[in-house]
């Protein structure tokens, strides 16, 4: 993590391999020195999609970075505020999200996210804004909506249970972790009911 503003120097695309590689050790890491087994059900689609996921901890920021081969992140501002991180974290090519809902950040947020799927990346959202505890499913944000028209591409809702070997407040623990990667749900529809279908999507997990 500490190398992460070095790495940037070298450039978007580079900066972006050695991020997948990063990812990939932490991987290897989770797996042999912690015992944290992952199990996936479903598949990323083959092409670029908005993946709407569940967060529990920070194992899955990495996780799905890895998964789906480094796509654009949606980040919250004041992570884009930490001295040289937040730089390189824009190098990296994240999308901030500014909640204060400001008209003139939520245009950029857009323009950004509109470019990233022109370009054939796909974006990771977590749609409730923040950790939450195994059996809590805290409310829709408002950027998913937006992010929806936005890109013009399919949402993948990704439920997962990280909080049972990494819970937002204890220690880390070993076990087996479950990503399930939902059906597709197409470009063009309402706001409440793209809402309501991840919602739901990314909460099966969550008993």
């Amino acid at each position: 993590m500490l190398l992460a503003p070095v790495m940037a120097l070298f450039g978007q695309r580079a900066f972006r391999r050695w991020v997948l590689l990063w990812t990939q050790y932490h991987a290897w890491c989770a797996r042999n020195l912690m015992g944290i087994r992952t199990r996936v059900e479903g598949a990323p689609l083959a092409t670029a999609a908005l993946y709407a996921a569940k967060h529990q901890s920070f194992f899955e920021t990495f996780e799905l970075v890895r998964m789906l081969s480094a796509p654009t992140v949606v980040m919250r501002e004041e992570f884009a505020r930490i001295p040289v991180w937040g730089w390189a974290a824009r190098r990296y090519g994240v999308i901030i999200i500014d909640r204060s809902g400001s008209a003139t950040a939520l245009r950029q947020m857009m323009r950004e996210a509109k470019a990233a799927g022109a370009a054939g990346r796909s974006v990771i959202l977590f749609p409730e804004g923040t950790r939450s505890a195994m059996g809590e499913a805290p409310p829709m944000q408002a950027g998913l909506a937006g992010l929806y028209r936005a890109v013009g591409l399919p949402v993948v809702p990704v439920a997962l249970d990280t909080a049972r070997v990494w819970p937002k407040h204890g220690p880390m623990h070993s076990g087996v972790v479950t990503f399930r990667f939902g059906e597709p749900i197409p470009p063009g529809l309402k706001r409440e009911e793209v809402e309501s279908r991840v919602f739901v999507a990314i909460n099966l997990l969550n008993g």
